[in-house]
């Protein structure tokens, strides 16, 4: 079994900074994509910040030269720093991971219990 546990969310004022931590933990052979999206009251979840590999990263319109999606392939944790949050920021934000779990089985997607950020003006 792949769990996936989040921290780091909280409440911050306009311009202040958070950073998210989501680690997998259970049976763990490799990790192809990790990624942190988000979901606002009444609107969809949306994609935030995606890393494929070691080294590709993206990140929606909205967040580019504020948050920055990073790894730790030792740990088999993913980080979201956050910087010059804004009120509209404010989310449940969830990791998500396409893990192969073994050698033999198919990579598939997992995602992460949800944390709450807050940012007040």
């Amino acid at each position: 079994q792949v769990h996936l546990v989040e921290s780091g969310g909280g409440s911050v004022q306009s311009g202040g900074s958070l950073r998210l931590s989501c680690t997998a933990s259970g049976t763990v052979f490799d990790i192809t994509a990790m990624a942190w999206y988000r979901q606002a009251p009444g609107n969809q979840r949306e994609s935030v910040a995606r890393m494929i590999g070691p080294y590709t990263t993206t990140y929606a319109d909205s967040v580019k030269g504020r948050f920055t999606i990073s790894r730790d392939n030792a740990r088999n944790t993913v980080y979201l720093e956050m910087n010059n949050l804004g009120v509209d920021d404010t989310a449940v934000y969830y990791c998500n991971m396409i893990i192969q779990p073994m050698p033999a089985r198919a990579p598939r997607e997992y995602w992460g219990q949800g944390t709450q950020v807050t940012v007040s003006s």
